[in-house]
């Protein structure tokens, strides 16, 4: 089950140890002692889950993954807390966890719910492909073919693809992109939409030859 796994947890042991043993598994892992750089990495990558420590140096894991929830995060979470009083497994799930395990705890018990929260969030979700021209989009495991021919893309690099596919007809402002794609944060431009844009235009079509996205000058930017 090729999954990639987000585990935020402030003790670098167990950081360590879960990394190891998930990627034995043969999960790709990227671990973090704090949330600074979480969100970042979920606008930017694709995540499948999420293993979220609660008692974190910079803010209360469940209430951060709350605000995630409220932003539109749909990446499926298990808290791995010592938080372990039935009050507060509750309020785990009501903050958005899927699953709960409390520490200490069985290795392999958590790799055996990581792979059922899988098995249930990936089913729940049906392949939907979306395509134009030669560029084809599979949405639930976001994969990009151009021509027939896989494309490495970053997560968000493939929503802003799919973003200009589904508008196909219509000028995108800046400010637009920014929120439908970035989640419009105050700590984003209009030039990082330009830069993301061209990093997108090199990988899909990296010799020019078909120019797919146009740049109205004073708008925005067009797929045509």
């Amino acid at each position: 089950m090729k999954a990639t796994i987000a585990v935020v947890e402030d003790d670098t042991d167990l950081l360590e140890l879960l990394e190891y043993r998930l990627g034995k598994e043969g999960f790709d892992v990227v671990g973090f002692t704090n949330t600074k750089n979480v969100k970042q990495v979920l606008t930017e990558e694709p995540v499948d889950l999420i293993i979220m420590d609660r008692n974190l140096p910079d803010v209360e894991g469940s209430e951060y993954i709350a605000m995630l929830r409220y932003q539109g995060l749909k990446t499926p979470v298990i808290f791995l807390s010592a938080k372990d009083s039935n009050a507060q497994v509750q309020e785990g799930f009501l903050r958005g966890g899927d699953d709960y395990i409390t520490k200490p705890f069985e290795i392999d018990e958590l790799i055996l719910r990581i792979k059922a929260v899988l098995r249930r969030t990936r089913g729940e979700e049906e392949e939907q492909v979306v395509t134009y021209r030669d560029i084809e989009l599979h949405l639930h495991s976001r994969e990009a073919f151009i021509s027939g021919l896989s494309v490495e893309l970053t997560k968000l690099e493939f929503n802003l693809l799919r973003t200009f596919i589904e508008n196909r007809t219509t000028v995108l402002r800046r400010d637009y992109l920014l929120k439908s794609v970035w989640g419009k944060s105050d700590s984003y431009q209009g030039r990082t939409v330009n830069v993301a844009i061209n990093r997108l235009k090199e990988k899909i079509d990296p010799d020019k030859s078909k120019d797919y996205i146009k740049t109205v000058r004073g708008i925005g930017y067009m797929i045509r």
